[in-house]
Parts: C-alpha cells; sequence; structure tokens
C-alpha cells in the first residue's frame, strides 16, 4: 500500500482589512483575503481559472506604506498588512479606469459584474468622450464565433486560455502598439487558416462579448436574443467519456450557447470544439 504524503496546514497570517483583523492563510492574495471575510474588490481582466494579468488596474487596494495602489488579484499578504478596499483614492482611480475604458472600447455587454460595479461607482461612460475608439468591422470568419474588436479591453484572458493556462495552442497574441494593440493571430491571418483549434475557450473567458457565438451575434443583430427568456441547464457531454459538465443555454427550445462552469473539477470553464458548439444535432431535423 503506497501512502500519499500529508500536506502540512499553511501558515496563517494576521492582516487587517478595512479595520478588521484577519488571518490568511500563508500565500493567499489580497484578492482572495478579502474574499473570506465577504469584501467584494471589483475585477475585470481577472479570473479564478486563470493566471492575474494585471491589465485593467480595476482591483486596486490601498497598503499602508505602499505610495502606490496595488492590483489585490496578484498581490500576495505579508504579516501585519494593513488594507482599506474603498478609500476615497481607490474610488477615484476605479472610477476613471472604467471611464477610460469606455472612451476607447464599447461596454455595452460587459458581464454583469462589471456593470453593477460601474453603477457603484457612478461611472458616466460619455465622459472623455469616444474620441479613441477605432470603430472596426466585426470579423465574422465562420460560424462558430466571431471577433469584434470595438468590444475588446484588452484584458488578456483570452491569450492566457488559448495558451498556458488551458489549451496550449498559442493561437492568437498581442499585435500591435498604444491603441492600435489587438489581439490576433499569428501574422494576422484568417482564424481557420490559423493555429486555431476552435475550442472556444478565449470566447468562454472574454468579459465584454469582443468574442462571441455566431449564433448569439446573429441573434442579437436580428433583436431576437433574451436572455431573460433563457433558461440554462446542466448535463455532461456526451461525446466522450472525460465526463465535461455544460450549460445549455436554451431559449425558444433551442440551445443558443454552450458555457462550462468554473467550479467544475474536470472542465475548470473550459471545453474542446465539440462540447463547446457541436450540440446542433440535438436539434437537428434530420436525426
Amino acid at each position: 500500500m503506497i501512502e500519499s504524503p500529508v500536506e502540512m496546514p499553511a501558515s496563517l497570517i494576521d492582516i487587517t482589512i478595512d479595520g478588521r483583523s484577519v488571518a490568511v492563510s500563508e500565500g493567499a492574495t489580497i484578492l482572495e483575503a478579502c474574499a473570506t471575510i465577504d469584501v467584494e474588490v471589483p475585477t475585470l481582466c481577472y479570473l479564478e481559472t486563470l493566471t492575474p494579468f494585471n491589465s485593467c488596474r480595476v482591483c486596486v487596494v490601498e497598503v499602508e506604506g505602499s505610495r502606490n495602489l496595488v492590483p489585490a488579484c496578484s498581490r500576495e499578504i505579508t504579516p501585519g498588512m494593513e488594507i482599506s478596499t474603498e478609500s476615497a483614492r481607490v474610488q477615484g482611480i476605479r472610477k476613471t479606469v472604467y471611464e477610460l475604458l469606455a472612451s476607447t472600447v464599447d461596454m455595452s455587454l460587459v458581464d454583469e459584474p462589471t456593470k453593477q460595479a460601474m453603477a457603484r461607482y457612478n461611472v458616466d461612460p460619455d465622459r472623455w468622450g469616444t474620441w479613441a475608439r477605432q470603430h472596426r468591422d466585426v470579423k465574422i470568419e465562420d460560424d462558430l464565433y466571431i471577433r469584434d474588436y470595438d468590444k475588446c479591453i484588452m484584458c488578456y484572458r483570452c491569450v492566457a486560455a488559448c495558451g498556458p493556462d488551458a489549451q496550449n495552442t498559442f493561437a492568437i497574441d498581442v499585435a500591435g502598439r498604444g491603441l492600435s494593440s489587438t489581439i490576433a493571430t499569428e501574422f494576422d491571418i484568417a482564424l481557420p487558416d490559423s493555429a486555431c483549434v476552435y475550442c472556444g475557450n478565449c470566447v468562454g473567458v472574454c468579459p465584454t462579448g469582443a468574442l462571441m457565438f455566431t449564433s448569439e451575434f446573429r441573434m442579437r443583430e436580428a433583436g431576437t436574443w433574451n436572455e431573460t427568456e433563457q433558461h440554462v441547464t446542466t448535463t455532461i457531454c456526451s461525446f466522450c467519456g472525460i465526463g465535461c459538465n455544460l450549460e445549455l443555454h436554451v431559449q425558444d427550445n433551442r440551445i443558443v450557447k454552450v458555457t462550462s462552469p468554473l467550479d467544475h473539477s474536470v472542465t475548470s470553464g473550459h471545453l474542446c470544439i465539440k462540447g463547446r458548439f457541436g450540440y446542433s444535432y440535438v436539434q437537428s431535423e434530420d436525426a
């Protein structure tokens, strides 16, 4: 009988969050520490299944003794750390970050937590105007998903999901500089000709609608997309024996989108091309 090694419990570190004393496991980030006492810190580029990229700075907090605000998603706690998550300085920075983003991209389809955060900080999307927006055409190169760069905030989630954090295909990365920066395939070739394997994990992690199921995009264009009329059913993918969980988004008795739970031990939100896009047989008239 082979005995599994017993892991030693992590040491606890005493810190202060918004005046409250908290004991948190060594190695935890500020964001994780805040979650243990239900202190809500807004995030945008952060996703629990991906390595923090520190690109948006929405999650910044104030740490006693630090000249600059620090990103809660990646900064590890240290003994005696005193953290303020909602100081006037923090609120002002978050409001400005959201407003600057809105001046460069279309934020109309951001996820629900971001909408709530923008309302919480009284964000004025028109404060800086829209002079910096590029107004690029939506790229529709297949029937699976589209790329709308006017909604891309360069959060790098898709790059991480395509690369080392999930798929390891490395089909996309950052190209260009400044306001002309974009997420592109190698040499900016057409998506079907690139290294993309159409797993759709980039679509699954996008927080702004810059990457979207083609079916959803078409329905939004036609004015028929209605999330309030959709219901979500969790099932197990039927294509192989791995056991990936699928969330089927159904509207008018038809599957319109497939996602996977972030907290599922098998998928962590990620799927392959069959699991994410291979559902048409379910509602095929030829079946």
